[in-house]
């Protein structure tokens, strides 16, 4: 079992779920990722620089795509606690699926650009 199988077992069946559905986005949105375990959360990695980040909390998942992840989506972040380069979405409200494989894609074509001009 991998460490973040092992992370995924510390919470309640619904928040192992939306971790789960929160995994497979981005492995399917950036199947080139390398995925590990980071900061005590699974992270996600793309021409070896930092693509995103999540970790569940006990009120809210944590998404963590840079800050320029977020600044790209801000009118749609906007009704989310924030902060530099982190939101929180509340397990007490639908997650925003759609939102967030918008802002992986986002950080994957960053991540390429940016290696593609040096």
């Amino acid at each position: 079992m991998s460490e973040i199988e092992t992370y995924f077992l510390q919470f309640p069946d619904g928040v192992q779920e939306i971790m789960k559905n929160i995994r497979k986005l981005i492995k399917d949105v950036a199947p080139n990722a390398d995925e590990h375990f980071a900061y005590g959360m699974p992270a996600y990695k793309l021409n070896k620089k930092p693509l995103v980040y999540f970790a569940a909390f006990k009120n809210h998942i944590g998404f963590y795509a840079t800050p320029s992840g977020h600044s790209e989506f801000k009118n749609e972040l906007s009704t989310y606690k924030q902060g530099k380069g982190s939101v929180q979405f509340p397990l007490d409200q639908p997650i925003p699926y759609k939102l967030i494989e918008r802002i992986v894609r986002f950080r994957v074509t960053e991540n390429n650009e940016k290696t593609v001009k040096k």
